[in-house]
Order: structure tokens, then C-alpha cells, then sequence
């Protein structure tokens, strides 16, 4: 079944100051109340990582928890480096077509939250492939062509070899709270040409494509290697380890789940939380704002394993003047909404929210939304130059007449490594 595309509101790229992130807006943001959990199920360690290899398979879950086995539809549009649309036709990008429906969905079973849970797979039958490297967006919308939620992600090639590391900052103001990003491009098969024009780098911290760095060009070359050895222009505040909790076993509280209680559906409340910003550092394990699905006593993940309340506080008294505090993770793409906003509870004197999770294994962390609409992320959690960070750098290449930016490689390299 073919729906008619409606023209849709293009997302501009946002510039990321310094000192704070800016806010993520625009369509990528859409998302239904009633759309929950979704995932880019790729080869990598943890789901939710939107960035893939051009020829593997992309895979993305979600679940709509109305139940009622709805019908969805999706698209997928090709972008320039600047998530501006490219000029290409679809048939340049796409082998096969899109526009059509999900037909892979299941039912949830002995949960108390019904939902359906839909699997989108490519290449399946309709969509073969995607042809070309690049920004790419999929949205997934209904039988009234609204659509219920759109996500970005990446499929590079392996053109280049991009070398990563990480430094501590030469800024004696920053040296305890930033970490700098500096990398090579070695490209031994393919000429560059006028690199400082066409070559373009996306910097990215633990997945969250929208907080990344693309202002970078080469200082200098040396042979076929692009050299970036930037510092505060490439740095990122180093943050905190991220919180946890663990929901995979739903009627037993656990070292952070402090009490249990069954209502509609089950509601966990968690132990109260502290600002850390003032303290010193600790190592806590964690995976980097990812989540893992999953329920202890489940064979199926996917439909066996339910949703929960899951109740968030935190003992803050530093003064937000018109501020808004979040919880914030790649649970939700790492969006600020109504549904990760803590209220001031007067009575107890604790900032509070509630938010709805499938059951698992979740990061978090909060932070503050400024009235300006920047991201201050060290105001509750503090910044530490020993924090474990992933990095990822992308590189991007249009070549002299081309008509559309490739992504041309990617390097990863963890904090872990950092060195002055």
C-alpha cells in the first residue's frame, strides 16, 4: 500500500557553543505520547546507535503502547552534510522503494501495559539497499500521513582510516572538566581535493549526533593525512559517569529501586539523588547513556517484558534562576520534553518527575535547560576530565562536481586513552 508524501519541514543543523549545548529543534524531535522505546539495532554492543556501515543491514524497533495494531509506514529521505535534503533522486539513493507499510509487529504477552511492538528491516523486499553513504532520516508515519516519529542516522564507507584521540585540555581553566578530540584522515586510495572546502567532520560524544562539533577544518596536511590537532575548538565537557537503574526483574526493588508498588501497572522509586557537581570524582561503571531491554524472568525481550513507572528525585539547592532540570539519556534520542522535566515538590523539598520505561537496563543523568534553551550538563553531575567518554568522528566528502556529500569513514576512540 503507497501513501503520498507530503512535504516536510527541513531541519537546520544548530551551531554548538562551548560553554553549553544548545537544545535539539525541529521535526527530528516528533515523536507521539503513545510511541515508545525505540531502537537501531545494529552490530554494535549496544541498541541505539545510529551510525552504520553502507551494505549492513539496518534494523529499527519501536512500540506503540495503545496495542491496537496500528498500521505504519515509512521513508526515508537523503541528506547533505548539513541536513539540508541532497539533490539526489531516490532511485540514487534507494534501491527498491519506501512509502509502504511495517508488516512486522507482535503482540505484547503477560505484560499489565499492552502495546504492539513493530520491527522495521532493511533490505526487506521492498527496500533491497541503501545505494550511497550519507545523512540519512527515516520517518515512520500512519494511515493519516502523520507522522508519529522521525530519527537520524548515518551509513558511512570506509574510503579513509581515521585515527582518534583524546587529550586534556591545554587550558589550564579546563584541564580538570574538558576533553579534546584530535584526529588524522589518511586517505592512501582516493586524492582529497581542496580538502579545507571539501572535507567536512562530525565530532560525536557517546552517540548524541545532535551536540556534535562540525565546524573543524585541516590545519595542515602532511602526504595523503588530514591533521587535526585542535583543542578547545574540538573539546567537549568531560560530564560525569551516568546514573543507572536496572527494571529487569519487576517485582524486586535492587541497589538503586529503594521501594515497589503495583498499581495499573507497576511503579519503581527510585533512591534520592545528590548534585555531584561539587564532589569529587568516582568511577561507576556505565554504558554511556545507552539502554539494554530486558526482563529477568522473559524469553522474549521484545514482547515479555513490560512497562514501568519509574519515579526520579533529586536533592538540589543550588539556584536554577528560571532554569528547568532534566533527566537525559539516549532512552529518547536525548530529548528535553514534558516527559523528562522534574517539577519542585515543596513539601519534601526535592525536585520530581515520572517517566515511563520498558523494562531494563537504563542510563541517565541530569542536567539543566537554561531559559535560553542551552543545555548546561555539568550543573547537577559536574565535569571531570577522568570521565569515560566514547568518541566517534565522521568524516565527509563531496568531490569537485559531485552532488552530494559522502561519508567517507569513521574513527572511535574512548577517554579511557586520554593523555595530556
Amino acid at each position: 500500500m503507497f501513501k503520498i508524501s507530503k512535504q516536510f519541514l527541513i531541519l537546520s543543523l544548530l551551531c554548538i557553543p562551548h560553554m553549553f549545548f544548545a537544545q535539539p529543534e525541529g521535526d527530528n524531535q516528533i515523536q507521539a505520547d503513545h510511541i515508545r522505546t525505540i531502537q537501531f539495532i545494529s552490530d554494535t554492543e549496544f541498541a541505539g546507535t545510529p551510525i552504520l556501515k553502507l551494505g549492513k543491514p539496518l534494523r529499527i524497533t519501536f512500540d506503540d503502547i495503545n496495542g491496537d495494531e496500528s498500521d505504519y509506514y515509512y521513508r526515508i529521505t537523503h541528506y547533505n552534510f548539513d541536513w539540508t535534503p541532497s539533490s539526489l533522486y531516490k532511485n540514487e539513493y534507494l534501491d527498491g522503494f519506501d512509502e509502504v507499510r511495517i508488516v512486522t509487529y507482535e503482540n505484547s504477552f503477560n505484560t499489565l501495559q499492552m502495546y504492539s511492538h513493530y520491527t522495521l528491516t532493511i533490505p526487506n523486499e521492498d527496500t533491497r539497499r541503501l545505494k550511497v553513504s550519507g545523512n540519512y532520516r527515516i520517518e515512520i508515519y500512519n494511515n493519516d500521513d502523520e507522522v508519529v516519529f522521525s530519527r537520524k542516522f548515518i551509513v558511512y564507507e570506509n574510503m579513509t582510516r581515521v585515527t582518534v584521540n583524546i587529550k586534556r585540555s591545554r587550558d589550564l581553566n579546563y584541564i580538570n572538566a574538558k576533553q579534546s578530540v584530535q584526529f588524522e584522515i589518511s586517505s592512501p586510495n582516493e586524492i582529497l581535493r581542496n580538502p579545507k572546502q571539501t572535507v567536512k567532520t562530525l565530532v560525536i560524544q557517546n552517540n548524541d549526533i545532535e551536540q556534535g562539533i562540525t565546524n573543524l577544518v585541516p590545519q595542515f596536511t602532511i602526504a595523503d593525512q588530514l591533521v587535526y590537532k585542535y583543542d578547545q575548538e574540538s573539546s567537549f565537557w568531560g560530564g560525569n559517569e551516568f546514573l543507572s537503574f536496572d527494571s529487569k526483574d519487576i517485582r524486586a526493588s535492587n541497589v538503586n529501586i529503594r521501594r515497589i508498588d503495583l498499581k495499573d501497572i507497576y511503579h519503581h522509586y527510585l533512591y534520592t539523588n545528590i548534585v555531584r557537581a561539587n564532589r569529587r570524582y568516582t568511577y561507576n561503571p556505565d554504558i554511556n547513556g545507552n539502554f539494554v531491554i530486558r526482563n529477568l524472568d522473559a524469553q522474549n525481550n521484545n514482547v515479555e517484558a513490560d512497562y514501568v513507572w519509574m519515579h526520579f528525585f533529586l536533592e538540589c539547592y543550588e539556584p536554577l534562576n528560571d532554569g528547568e532540570i532534566h533527566i537525559y539519556g539516549n532512552f529518547n534520542n536525548y530529548t528535553l520534553d514534558d516527559t523528562t522535566r522534574l517539577e519542585y515538590d515543596k513539601e519534601r523539598a526535592i525536585f520530581y518527575t515520572k517517566r515511563l520505561f520498558k523494562q531494563g537496563f537504563y542510563n541517565y543523568k541530569y542536567v539543566l535547560l537554561r531559559p535560553d534553551g542551552t543545555i548546561d550538563p555539568g550543573f547537577i553531575s559536574g565535569n571531570f576530565d577522568e570521565t569515560e567518554n566514547e568518541y566517534t568522528v565522521i568524516p565527509y566528502y563531496r568531490a569537485p562536481g559531485a552532488r552530494y556529500d559522502r561519508a567517507i569513514g569513521k574513527g572511535v576512540n574512548n577517554s579511557t586513552n586520554i593523555t595530556n
